[in-house]
């Protein structure tokens, strides 16, 4: 992993983002990132794109409290700006949670908890490139020093499930709420301990907020995920190339991607299941302004539509907010 570090550091093609967190992050403290605070033009931009994405999905049931969105306006990093709807609700966020896991691997590689190994890198590119359960699997496995496998005694499964909260316990260590991070994603299943350990604690699922992801987002974007050159690294696996976007309709570049205007440059996480349709991005426009917007849908799993309708009347709301 410190290879891959000093590759990312270094290489003269890094994107421009890249470049720009590594600058950034040399002024900053690397301390977990304040609250973002809210501002009235930035929190105009989301009201008005949840209003507009509420009237033109009417026909499709589409509810405010069916969505929950949060955007971070970077114009000025030093001094971002935030607006959220119901950005503190916590929702399931299917494969989002996988962004938590990448930096905790981080953290943990970097305190020396974890071992750097060609697998463990494996994992984690296909966690989030290619948002396989399975990487993430083995990936939780190692953060908490745990395994799925068949039933334990109540005392076992109360030392298993403590150990599982491991990620828990280091993003409340960072003041993060709202959060549930340790359960492993699943397409069949689970079984044995994993649904044991569902049936005996609270809450059943894992949970987001949007506040809180794009909290995380601004930590990767200003170089304070872990450290500047992690959160480099990170920003390299979270990169979509809109310039070929697979045909694949569930794409991760699908997502927010065809609502982007040509030129733009993308960093996202999404996740989906039968009843949730989420995205998680960073963005690049093409004049240089930067943003984080993270949008958890809920019941619409199928309207791919309402994803691209809320980023673009985001885009064209922060086209009349001052960048300085």
């Amino acid at each position: 992993m410190a290879a891959l570090l000093q590759r990312v550091v270094q290489a003269s093609s890094l994107p421009s983002l890249s470049l720009w967190v590594l600058m950034i992050a040399g002024t900053s403290t690397l301390a977990s990132a304040p609250p973002v605070p809210v501002v009235p033009a930035v929190q105009a931009v989301v009201d008005n794109a949840v209003h507009s994405a509420v009237a033109r999905f009417a026909a499709r049931s589409l509810q405010p409290d069916a969505l929950a969105v949060t955007l971070v306006d970077l114009a000025r990093p030093d001094c971002a700006g935030r607006g959220s709807h119901r950005g503190d609700v916590p929702i399931y966020p299917a494969s989002v949670v996988k962004l938590f896991y990448l930096v905790a691997a981080h953290r943990w590689l970097e305190d020396g908890r974890l071992a750097d190994t060609p697998e463990l890198r494996r994992a984690l590119s296909d966690m989030i490139v290619l948002s396989y359960n399975e990487a993430t699997h083995y990936v939780v496995d190692l953060l908490t020093d745990t395994t799925s496998g068949p039933e334990l005694s109540e005392a076992e499964l109360e030392r298993w499930f403590d150990r599982r909260n491991a990620v828990n316990r280091y993003f409340t260590s960072l003041g993060y709420v709202g959060i549930n991070a340790n359960k492993k994603p699943w397409c069949e299943g689970p079984y044995g301990r994993e649904i044991q350990a569902i049936r005996a604690f609270e809450p059943k699922r894992n949970l987001l907020t949007t506040d809180a992801t794009a909290r995380l987002l601004f930590e990767c974007a200003t170089g304070q995920a872990v450290t500047p050159a992690r959160s480099a690294a990170m920003l390299e696996l979270l990169r979509r190339d809109l310039t070929n976007i697979p045909s694949d309709p569930d794409d991760q570049a699908r997502f927010s991607g065809p609502a982007l205007p040509a030129g733009a440059k993308l960093w996202s996480k999404a996740g989906w299941t039968s009843e949730t349709r989420h995205d998680a991005i960073l963005v690049e426009l093409p004049n240089g302004r930067r943003f984080i917007l993270v949008i958890f849908t809920v019941g619409h799993a199928n309207e791919r539509s309402i994803l691209h309708h809320l980023v673009r009347e985001v885009v064209a709301g922060l086209e009349q907010v001052p960048t300085s």
